[in-house]
């Protein structure tokens, strides 16, 4: 039996993993300050094998077990939370990843960094390569999230290099499923809400911006799938098949079987054109590719969350 610390281990994503990894027989200490987590979303989990901790590892980090794998994902990473925490956006970035990779050398253990697509910015090169360096405004209200992350990613290669840890670093691009926030900000949540409640769908633009959408369960496949290998360098892990946010409205008003309208409001400050992972790496290295089709993954969503969570109601 393993042991693995997942950071944000209540958070929509965390949550998950964390659940994945009980299923795979392993501990898992699970560490989140509960800013954007929910004990809601562990509430299932809070047993036998599984130790949730109360911390925030913007400051110094603690874990007197020994480790085998560090899963670093603690983050504000919808753009409602990032805009309204930016400091902590960065050091969660900075410090926080600075302490956990602390950990994972001090115990010798596994790490992987929980990074994002944002690092490749408003991408001129599609789809987007993990050689791609990106195209950032450092400064825009975006930044803070961006440059977080792939400050993240830098300190992450300089401990692998310099200090000799373990590490990985998943590129993680537009992901959804049960346990999403309804009022994250994000595409699907904000659509699902809208919809179950007959209002008009919102749509920045003209819609015709690009998206890539992965279920949350391939996701998780593949993160686990890139901490049990030796891969070092980034592995962008998402689905590569792209839908316009004007046709991802129109799918989730006839999976709901709603009456919503679709309307369009000005774009948001560097919000990208587009966005498509290229997952060669991942299915050359690590034998992954995603499974769950839209259509599917939205009735999945629906089925598992219900109706009154994606409305908001039990908010």
């Amino acid at each position: 039996m393993s042991t693995c610390v997942v950071t944000g281990g209540a958070g929509f994503l965390g949550s998950h993993l964390c659940e994945h990894l009980l299923g795979e027989g392993h501990k898992v200490i699970c560490i989140d300050n509960l800013e954007t987590g929910s004990l809601q979303n562990i509430e299932h989990i809070r047993d036998g094998d599984f130790d949730f901790r109360h911390i925030d590892i913007i400051e110094y980090v603690d874990i007197p077990e020994a480790v085998d794998f560090v899963y670093h994902l603690a983050s504000p990473a919808s753009p409602i939370d990032y805009l309204r925490l930016p400091l902590q956006t960065l050091k969660v970035g900075s410090h926080g990843t600075h302490h956990m990779l602390g950990v994972a050398k001090f115990k010798r253990a596994r790490f992987l960094i929980a990074s994002t697509s944002e690092v490749y910015g408003d991408p001129k090169v599609h789809p987007q390569t993990e050689d791609y360096w990106g195209h950032v405004n450092p400064i825009g209200p975006r930044g803070v999230y961006d440059e977080a992350k792939r400050y993240a990613e830098a300190m992450t290669m300089a401990y692998h290099r310099q200090q000799g840890v373990d590490t990985s670093i998943v590129r993680i691009f537009n992901t959804y499923g049960p346990r999403m926030r309804a009022h994250d900000g994000r595409a699907i949540p904000t659509f699902f809400r809208q919809a179950l409640e007959d209002r008009p769908l919102t749509v920045f633009g003209g819609g015709e911006q690009t998206r890539s959408f992965c279920y949350v369960d391939d996701l998780i496949r593949g993160i686990v799938a890139l901490a049990e290998s030796e891969v070092h360098s980034p592995v962008n892990i998402g689905n590569p098949k792209e839908f316009t946010l004007l046709e991802l409205a129109k799918t989730v008003i006839d999976v709901t079987d709603s009456k919503s309208e679709i309307i369009f409001e000005p774009l948001p400050v560097d919000d990208p054109q587009q966005r498509r992972p290229d997952i060669t790496r991942a299915r050359e290295l690590l034998g992954w590719e995603p499974e769950v089709e839209l259509r599917e993954g939205l009735q999945m969503t629906i089925d598992k969350a219900g109706v009154e969570r994606l409305s908001g109601a039990s908010d």
